[in-house]
């Protein structure tokens, strides 16, 4: 038997296999230096790697991998990187299982959670670690942006680091376990990737445009090209009208760029999930669907055996690519990207070193959440000024970020399109209109002699309204009230009865407003913010079949109802804009609305949860609040509840939910057939015996006679009472 067996990290699952704390170590500390090189954080990050389990020399630990107790593995390698004045190291250690913890003060006592307080812990013997592991000699390099830096990039560098640390943690882990790396990798390069883009423009025609409108798209296009082609790295505006075609002219500057500058991939952030579907499908067909990751919430990958499928090598390496983004391609949400960058989670954090030295669009940039609209900006400015990204804010109305960019580093982003006045006029599709105050009949009847209408209201009730004293024939109401399915199903028949001419009103919320296209020659929107009113102009006269002069959409306020506190603001800085310039559709016009919104917000609304202060003052005695800001930064915090609707497919799914179902892959389906209701609305709803709640907290409805196939869930049901806005 031998007297001194080594020091084990993992034992394979079928015990066959062991691998050594030395080999993990080293191999985490060679992959966290490769992933921290583009940002300079390599050494640091090598040092992580080769302290971050120390604390499986202990006998705990190896008693643990044969059935004992749960150890702490992760405090020695904290303690040890903090006696060498290692912060950042320390955090990343500390945090690499269960995530980065709140700092705390000086005072804290070695029981409390804090990395103050893991730093007193008294530990079991683990020293053997200084007989196996050979630490860099001389001081540990930084990046040179950190030597006169804030406490906000300091707490953003120790972010970056726990990513480069977690995911080669991960990734070694896996690779031992499998007995082989995972099948990462495997995509066309970012070069090949540009040459599709150009293959896909010309087998278009927009080369050789022969009508204005496909002239003038091909001469944003071309601008796109050459000045991603030859612009440095930093931070951009793209502002082209609806219908110049922006989401290619935005891939073509980011693609140019990164083959340029030889960066690592594109990210595409979005505002709502409801449109992601169509975009990342978009960029499938154009760059090859194994290229092109769909990364949000509802997105999961699932493995398939090939048995059943025959090609589950490219469902996996998804599956893989989710966890850290290694692919050339990502189509995320605006939650999922801002959330990570303030997590304190492996889960979330581990694809965060991937960022660096990408080109990062953000599509619809107006609609940055304003409750964390100063941390989103922050995030955007230090990864431009010290990771390498080109951030390009992409929309048709560009918000006046400027003053929050210059609080941020003094940032000042360039504008990417040729002459913005111009192309507004040249773009004009509909003509604004005042129709001042009407009520719900005066409305109902403007919109039932129309033949072909668009009407966007701020409630769903006035929706439903509207649609019931609308003639049944050619006639739609869209809510959030009607599942997913639904209003697919709803928009596809739209999209045909506009295309055939045939009778068509639609009365919808905003969801309508969000990347929607469809045609419509006359609209109508209650009163909101400048931008709500350009999106849904943006579905009058849309491909320009009309003159301007006779495409109207008219701007009307209901009697008798109140604005939403949360378009109140909005509402107001409208208002300022109307009389100022009397062309809402102008870009003057979109920049004095922006400048009034911003002004009655207030800088404090601006970063609601003071999120920027905890990181640079500290929250409540804690220094570096990690924790604390990762529980704050919620930009959806909604309090609804799912019901999944047994209708149509969503009947089968339910049925799969009964009987004990509970996969990734089914709630996926399931959101296809889900309505999300406020506490109120699913207490009426249970109330009145209409929702059953299942064992694993699901709420499934129970009476199908309470969804409408056309206004959606009803929320006022005999036995119980909804009221809703």
């Amino acid at each position: 038997m031998n007297p001194n067996p080594p020091y084990l990290a993992h034992i394979s699952e079928d015990h066959t296999r062991t691998q050594t704390v030395r080999e993990h170590l080293e191999n985490t500390a060679a992959l966290a230096a490769e992933f921290a090189r583009p940002f300079g954080g390599e050494e640091a990050a090598r040092l992580s790697g080769l302290l971050h389990d120390i604390g499986k020399y202990s006998r705990g630990f190896q008693e643990r991998l044969h059935g004992g107790r749960v150890v702490d593995h992760s405090t020695a390698g904290a303690q040890v990187s903090q006696k060498l004045r290692q912060t950042s190291a320390a955090f990343a250690i500390a945090g690499h299982h269960g995530g980065i913890p709140d700092g705390g003060s000086r005072t804290d006592t070695a029981g409390q959670a804090t990395l103050f307080g893991r730093l007193k812990r008294a530990l079991p013997d683990c020293s053997a670690w200084q007989s196996e592991i050979r630490l860099p000699q001389g001081p540990v390099r930084h990046p040179d942006f950190l030597r006169h830096s804030s406490p906000f990039a300091q707490f953003f560098y120790t972010r970056m680091l726990y990513s480069c640390l977690v995911d080669a943690d991960y990734q070694d882990t896996e690779t031992f376990m499998r007995g082989s790396a995972a099948p990462r990798g495997g995509h066309a390069s970012l070069p090949e990737l540009l040459a599709l883009l150009e293959r896909y423009i010309e087998a278009q025609g927009w080369w050789n445009a022969t009508t204005p409108l496909n002239q003038k798209r091909s001469e944003i296009l071309k601008a796109c090209f050459a000045k991603g082609a030859s612009f440095p790295q930093g931070l951009y505006t793209l502002t082209v009208p609806t219908g110049g075609g922006k989401t290619v002219a935005s891939l073509a500057f980011a693609f140019s760029m990164a083959v340029k500058l030889q960066m690592q991939r594109v990210i595409y952030v979005i505002p709502y999930t409801s449109i992601i579907d169509q975009t990342a499908g978009k960029f499938q067909e154009i760059l090859g669907a194994e290229n092109v990751l769909e990364h949000h919430s509802g997105a999961e990958y699932l493995m398939q055996t090939d048995a059943a499928n025959g090609s589950s090598l490219s469902v996996y390496r998804k599956v893989l690519a989710t966890e850290n983004w290694d692919v050339p391609v990502v189509v995320t949400t605006a939650v999922q990207f801002f959330e990570s960058l303030y997590a304190n989670r492996s889960s979330r954090c581990r694809k965060l070193h991937n960022i660096a030295q990408s080109v990062v669009i953000f599509d619809e940039a107006q609609t940055l959440p304003v409750p964390y609209l100063r941390p989103c900006v922050a995030a955007i400015a230090e990864l431009v000024q010290h990771y390498g990204v080109t951030a390009v804010l992409c929309t048709a109305t560009q918000p006046k970020l400027a003053p929050l960019f210059q609080e941020s580093g003094g940032l000042t982003a360039q504008e990417i399109c040729p002459d913005r006045q111009a192309l507004s006029g040249f773009f004009r599709r509909a003509t604004f209109q005042n129709a001042g105050t009407l009520n719900e009949e005066a409305l109902a009847n403007e919109l039932g002699a129309a033949r072909q209408v668009l009407c966007v209201v701020n409630r769903r009730k006035t929706a439903q309204a509207l649609y019931q004293s609308l003639p049944r024939e050619g006639s739609f109401c869209l809510t959030t009230l009607l599942c997913p399915a639904s209003r697919k199903q709803k928009i596809a028949e739209i999209r045909t009865r506009l295309a055939q001419g045939l009778s068509c009103r639609v009365v919808s919320t905003s969801l309508i407003e969000a990347g929607v296209d469809l045609d419509f020659p006359a609209a109508w929107r209650e009163e909101a913010g400048l931008d709500s009113i350009l999106q849904a102009a943006g579905r009058c006269n849309r491909e320009g079949r009309r003159p301007p002069e006779q495409s109207l959409v008219k701007i009307f306020r209901l009697e008798g109802a109140e604005p939403l506190s949360l378009l109140r603001t909005n509402i107001a800085a409208l208002h300022a804009a109307e009389k100022k310039h009397s062309d809402l559709a102008s870009p003057s016009a979109a920049d004095t609305y922006f400048d009034y919104f911003l002004k009655l917000k207030g800088r404090n609304e601006l970063d609601r949860q003071q999120i920027l202060k905890s990181i640079e003052e500290g929250h409540c005695g804690s220094v570096f609040p990690f924790a604390h800001v990762a529980d704050s930064f919620r930009l959806i915090d909604s309090p609804t509840t799912a019901i999944y609707l047994p209708i149509g497919e969503g009947a089968g799914l339910v049925n799969q939910l009964r009987a004990g179902l509970h996969e990734k892959g089914l709630y996926r389906k399931l959101g296809q057939y889900a309505v999300s209701v406020y506490p109120q609305h699913l207490e009426a709803l249970e109330a009145a015996g209409a929702v059953e709640r299942l064992d694993s907290g699901c709420y499934v409805l129970t009476r199908t006679d309470c969804y409408d196939p056309d206004t959606g869930l009803q929320l006022e049901v005999e036995g119980g009472v909804g009221l809703f806005s």
